[in-house]
């Protein structure tokens, strides 16, 4: 029992990301139909699944060369972020009125934002090192149904405030966007 508490608050931590950039997802496109909600969710809850597994086979593979890496990790999701951040904020402080199409979360868009939210989870694959391969599973699994689940709820949030807030939710996204991508920088650092 403790180790499946240990690993949903551990999901419920790294989910936090992810629930933003879906927040901030939900807020920029309002109209959004179920069936992309719950891919969004899905995408990111795949993605915080895959990743601490991925950190778990470098632990037992290629321990050298990833420990130089891990120094990247916070930098990769701090770029990425700042990224779709400024490319939401550029979008939201332009003239140019937008169709609902161009608001949409394009499928490249969508895998970037789960790349840049889960990098963190890598280093997860160092927690769970310890684990045999069942176990590391069960955990990455028990990770990645929080993080859809946490999502779901992000989602279906941001589109309820972006109907009201229809004309800021893509400053409000990119601003978003941005400070957890510093906030993930400067927790790596201090």
């Amino acid at each position: 029992m403790h180790f499946i508490l240990d690993n949903i608050l551990l999901g419920i931590g790294l989910a936090m990301d992810a629930f933003s950039v879906s927040l901030a997802n939900g807020l920029n496109e309002p109209h959004m139909q179920k069936k992309k909600m719950l891919k969004i969710a899905a995408t990111f809850g795949a993605f915080q699944f895959v990743m601490p597994m991925i950190g778990w086979i470098c632990v037992h593979t290629i321990v050298q060369l990833f420990s130089s890496f891990q120094v990247m990790v916070p930098w990769i999701g701090f770029i990425l972020l700042m990224y779709i951040g400024g490319g939401m904020l550029k979008e939201g402080f332009s003239k140019k009125e937008e169709t609902d199409a161009e608001k949409e979360v394009s499928s490249g868009k969508l895998l970037v934002q789960g790349l840049a939210t889960s990098i963190d989870a890598l280093s997860v694959g160092f927690t769970i090192a310890s684990y045999g391969i069942g176990s590391a599973l069960f955990a990455s699994t028990l990770i990645g149904i929080v993080t859809f689940a946490i999502c779901a709820v992000g989602v279906q949030l941001g589109k309820k405030f972006g109907l009201r807030l229809a004309d800021k939710a893509t400053i409000f996204g990119g601003f978003l966007l941005i400070a957890i991508g510093l906030k993930i920088l400067l927790s790596s650092i201090l």
